[in-house]
């Protein structure tokens, strides 16, 4: 009988011992849940910063290159214009030349 109790408290502490273990590895496997969520929200809410920076450089260049773009038509046109006047000042200097070489060709009769 003495053997039997004694089988029956080690039975017992061994489901003891048993119970204990399972709470230490339920209590391990909420703590890694509950990390690996908490890594999930860090690495989100570092996303978000990072697509927030990249997204105001983007806009920082658009702007950039939309004021240069601005610039650059009015220089073009600036450009344009001083050419336009540059080759009629140049046509206007050498059109009496050109209309008396025309003259020239078309009455000189060649047999």
């Amino acid at each position: 009988m003495e053997s039997n109790r004694g089988n029956q408290n080690g039975i017992q502490q061994l489901l003891g011992a048993e119970q204990e273990a399972q709470h230490i590895v339920n209590s391990a496997k909420s703590a890694k849940q509950a990390r690996l969520r908490q890594a999930k929200e860090e690495a989100e809410k570092e996303i978000a910063e990072f697509r927030a920076y990249m997204e105001a450089e983007f806009q920082r260049k658009v702007e950039q290159t939309s004021g240069d773009s601005g610039a650059n038509v009015k220089r073009l046109d600036q450009e344009t214009f001083a050419k336009i006047q540059n080759l009629k000042e140049e046509s206007e200097s050498i059109s009496n030349d050109v209309v008396q070489m025309l003259l020239r060709q078309v009455t000189t009769v060649k047999n």
